[in-house]
């Protein structure tokens, strides 16, 4: 329940730096589909997102691409492996990159490329 209560104000608190339709950034050639989240947040040097899940998904699953726009960095995520198991994870799972995996000064200013879609209940 905490973690309900976390994702729900992460996306709200967030809204702003998230995409609501439409990517903001071109995603034409981008390897893998567009992912949508359940939530997004960011501490001074990680990025932290939560996914839909059948079971399987794991970091290794997407892949964070970052484009540099108005001098702020916009991550979008890619899932490049489908997670093909059948347990329904209804909270997603979480997923975290390092500000230096991403190649980011700690601190920079991030938005998501992603459109949010509420988890499943």
């Amino acid at each position: 329940m905490k973690r309900l209560a976390l994702i729900a104000a992460a996306s709200a608190g967030l809204a702003a730096c998230a995409s609501r339709g439409e990517p903001t950034v071109s995603t034409a050639g981008m390897p893998g589909a567009l992912e949508p989240i359940h939530a997004a947040t960011f501490t001074k040097d990680q990025a932290v997102f939560w996914v839909s899940s059948n079971g399987c998904t794991a970091k290794e699953d997407l892949i964070p691409i970052v484009s540099l726009q108005g001098g702020s960095a916009v991550i979008t995520l890619r899932r490049i492996d489908e997670d093909k198991c059948k347990q329904d994870l209804v909270q997603g799972v979480e997923l975290k990159w390092s500000f230096e995996e991403l190649g980011l000064t700690p601190g920079s200013p991030v938005s998501v490329n992603n459109p949010y879609q509420m988890p499943r209940s």
